[in-house]
């Protein structure tokens, strides 16, 4: 005779797969969105790249210095990055936790289209570009932080 398994209910399964989801996003990376921010995406990229995959306090500084005007925006987007993963994590220090910025991308918002006069009784077309930003920090890997610590132990003997 074979043993019958008792089979479950779909309806479960799914509960249970978003109960797991849910469960993971509440310990998983802080996420920070930003939204229509009236600057072309080319400029913002600019910025976004000099930070993608540094530490999170190192990449601050680096907002805090720069010149460029998205800067600004990007730096305040840090921060608000960081307290979330903070509300994540509230047993975890801040300083001690090693973040770093896992994924910043910037992506083509709104285009607002203007005319501005031109010879001759023409017009021509100027495009005002935005951008929606998301940057995703997270914990440095277990094995990174290790070798890191090796590094500083071997440079201090």
């Amino acid at each position: 005779m074979e043993t019958a398994q008792k089979k479950t209910k779909r309806s479960v399964v799914k509960r249970s797969k978003i109960e797991a989801v849910k469960q993971e996003a509440k310990n998983g990376p802080g996420i920070a969105y930003l939204k229509d921010v009236p600057t072309s995406p080319r400029k913002m990229r600019l910025v976004a790249d000099m930070i993608r995959g540094i530490d999170a306090f190192k990449a601050l500084s680096i907002l805090k210095f720069e010149a460029k005007h998205p800067s600004v925006r990007l730096e305040k987007l840090l921060t608000s990055a960081m307290a979330n993963w903070k509300l994540k994590n509230p047993d975890v220090d801040l300083d001690k936790a090693d973040l770093f910025v896992k994924e910043v991308f910037v992506d083509g918002g709104k285009i607002l289209k203007r005319l501005r006069p031109a010879p001759q009784g023409r017009a021509h077309r100027v495009r005002k570009r935005s951008n929606h930003v998301t940057l995703v920090v997270d914990r440095k890997p277990a094995e990174v932080v290790e070798e890191k610590n090796l590094l500083n132990k071997e440079t201090i003997n």
